[in-house]
């Protein structure tokens, strides 16, 4: 925390003009009344008649806990941004085929997605918004944002001019522009702008015909504030765009002149605009935390020319958040070819940016608010930037209660009969919709097994398979970063273990494969990504049919009703549930898990699914927001894979590595 600061209120470095004597934004740019919105007419922006240079940041409500939104975006307004930019995950809102929530929809993330309130807050902290409805976002979220159930529909052609998929696309924004168009500026809210899809050209796929039907529909939803595309134009030029029809924009985090220079070559006396100015990075399963970090120096110095070019500016992330539960994406260095290129990213989106994932201002922040104030010409009131409060460390947790996972195998009520293998998407649940999330286990009963039997599973396991044989684990325990490229991992092809090196009769054999992330950039063919297993498994040469299929998806209201805990029988190689209770008195605060003592699983706090533990990753603490806590009890439950520690134990603060659990 040392190296964290409090901002002076800017008031200060206004020379001769006291704080209150100044509008704000809204003053500002509705003095007169609103007679028009953004305009994109001319080489410079354009708002109800007066000029406009955009100073932003992106803030994904979604990724963090709404008893912090209106603190954020404060911190953002202080910082002197004029607008906010965010993304809306389409796979959130409408989780199952038909089936919304737009923060009153009973999903488990119902308090997440009242985007309504989000966006109206933004206007009452004196903010306007960019907005990117997608329906493909990218944002190293699960799938691009896409819903998964898409994939069970059959001959789907994912992010193309493909009549089916935009008629999905049609119904989900029919529901999403009921409650964002009366939002727009001229109509007194606080969009000015809205992106049609998302780096489009990142699929090198080059479908005008696409971005015209969605800017259709856009339209036609009663969408009439400027639209826009954004890409790494260095990379891709103008492919994922329709120049003269939408206002391109630029994604970078150096060379700004030449990006900027790119930019304004591809469409003539148009405003120039970074929409993506990458503040930090994020991170994968496997990278060094510390590698991806951005120094502030740099940061600047790249903010600086941006600013002096002069270009408006999106700052990419400004607000660090989280990839609460299942919902990290992941890439996929192969293009969709197999799975052994996945990379799945971290439960923590903290992004080196100027505001942390917990809330606090950073030296990118100050950095930030410095250079806006020497470029805005445009002086308006400020909030005064105050500290979120700084995380507690509870006691550790002896943990003395424990569900093997073979017993919640064992015990779960709807087992699926199926001749074949099936992917978790093609899964009859949810009506219809298949399996989103989690886990899911594939069962073989009654099952005959010579002496050194071998199992073998085709193809690639989709993400982690955890064998049990009669309810005791086959795998080796991960211990280090190479146990990736062995057996249970999503690197081998074709990959076989020893069951038993002796015979058995009607032995139960369960494959538990964890989804991991689904692919979230890049070509087309790599949206066609189906996680748990899709080929044939074999024992001895054998193809294994008549499976029972059970999905564990770790619903909050499965989670907290759980029942069966004992006293732990072992801590050693045996995948289990832990749990443990703890107490929380007023005022509530943040707090992080430590995770370092275990090897790979999930975090669940009060039923819902906070995150995953990832040994040799470099993430090695969960960070758990107070509005996930309540008064009095608290429910904690590990699922481990492999072995746990005696106790539970918490951090005051966040706990990177890289590769940090070796094995004794």
């Amino acid at each position: 925390m040392s190296k964290l600061l409090l901002l002076v209120a800017l008031c200060a470095h206004y020379s001769q003009v006291s704080c209150i004597d100044l509008p704000t934004n809204y003053e500002y740019f509705t003095s007169d009344g609103i007679q028009s919105g953004l305009s994109a007419d001319q080489s410079y922006f354009v708002l109800n008649g007066k000029t406009i240079t955009i100073f932003s940041g992106t803030f994904h409500y979604f990724r963090v806990h709404p008893d912090y939104w209106r603190d954020r975006l404060r911190k953002m307004r202080a910082a002197g941004l004029n607008t906010i930019e965010t993304y809306v995950p389409w796979n959130l809102h409408e989780p199952y085929s038909g089936v919304y929530d737009f923060g009153a929809g009973g999903s488990d993330f119902e308090k997440f997605l009242d985007v309504e309130r989000f966006l109206k807050l933004a206007q009452e902290e004196d903010l306007f918004v960019l907005l990117r409805p997608g329906p493909y976002i990218c944002a190293e979220w699960e799938f691009g944002g896409l819903p998964s159930w898409l994939l069970g529909v059959p001959d789907l052609k994912l992010r193309t001019n493909d009549p089916v998929y935009l008629e999905y696309v049609n119904r989900y924004f029919e529901r999403l522009f009921s409650i964002i168009a009366p939002l727009q500026f001229p109509r007194g809210g606080p969009i000015i702008a809205l992106q049609v899809e998302n780096e489009y050209g990142n699929t090198w796929n080059n479908d005008r015909d696409y971005l015209r039907s969605l800017a259709t529909i856009f339209r036609e939803k009663g969408i009439t504030e400027l639209l826009y595309t954004s890409d790494p134009i260095l990379n891709v030029g103008d492919q994922g765009a329709l120049p003269g029809e939408l206002l391109i924009t630029a994604n970078f985090n150096a060379d700004a002149a030449e990006n900027l220079d790119k930019l304004n070559a591809l469409q003539v006396n148009k405003p120039t605009m970074t929409m993506e100015y990458w503040s930090g990075w994020f991170d994968h399963y496997t990278e060094d935390h510390f590698a991806n970090l951005v120094p502030v120096e740099k940061y600047q110095s790249v903010l600086e020319d941006i600013l002096a070019y002069p270009s408006s500016i999106n700052i990419y992330i400004f607000v660090g958040s989280t990839n609460w539960g299942f919902t990290n994406g992941a890439g996929d260095s192969t293009y969709g070819l197999d799975n052994s290129g996945l990379q799945p990213s971290a439960t923590s989106y903290d992004y080196d940016g100027p505001i942390t994932e917990q809330g606090q201002l950073t030296l990118k922040f100050n950095a930030t608010a410095e250079l806006i104030e020497k470029y805005n010409s445009v002086k308006t009131r400020l909030p005064e930037a105050t500290q979120t409060p700084l995380p507690v460390k509870f006691e550790d947790i002896k943990l003395e209660e424990q569900i093997l996972l073979s017993e919640l195998i064992d015990d779960y009520p709807s087992k699926i009969k199926s001749d074949k293998i099936l992917p978790m998407e093609k899964l009859p649940i949810n009506d219809g919709s298949g399996q989103s999330f989690g886990y899911v286990v594939y069962r073989k009963t009654n099952l005959d097994l010579k002496a050194n039997s071998v199992l073998e599973i085709t193809g690639y396991v989709r993400d982690h398979v955890l064998v049990l044989l009669n309810g005791k684990l086959v795998n080796s325990l991960l211990s280090r970063v190479d146990d990736l490229d062995g057996f249970g991992y999503w690197r081998l092809e074709n990959s076989s273990i020893l069951l038993s090196s002796e015979a058995l009769r009607d032995a139960t054999l369960d494959l538990v494969v964890e989804n991991n992330g689904r692919n979230n950039f890049g070509v087309l063919s790599q949206y066609q990504q189906f996680k748990g297993l899709i080929d044939d498994v074999s024992v001895d040469k054998e193809v294994i049919n008549d499976w029972e299929i059970i999905p564990l998806e770790f619903k909050r209201a499965w989670n907290q009703q759980l029942t069966g805990w004992h006293r732990i029988e072992s801590r050693d190689s045996v995948p289990a549930l832990y749990r443990a209770v703890f107490q929380a008195t007023e005022p509530l605060r943040d707090t992080y898990i430590n995770v370092q003592d275990w090897r790979k699983g999930i975090v669940i706090i009060n039923g819902f699914v906070l995150g995953r533990i990832f040994a040799v990753g470099p993430q090695q603490a969960l960070y758990l927001p107070a509005g996930l806590l309540q008064t009095g009890e608290n429910e904690l439950i590990i699922f481990e894979h492999f072995s746990a520690p005696e106790y539970l134990k918490f951090s005051a603060e966040p706990l990177f590595g890289y590769g940090t659990f070796i094995e004794e």
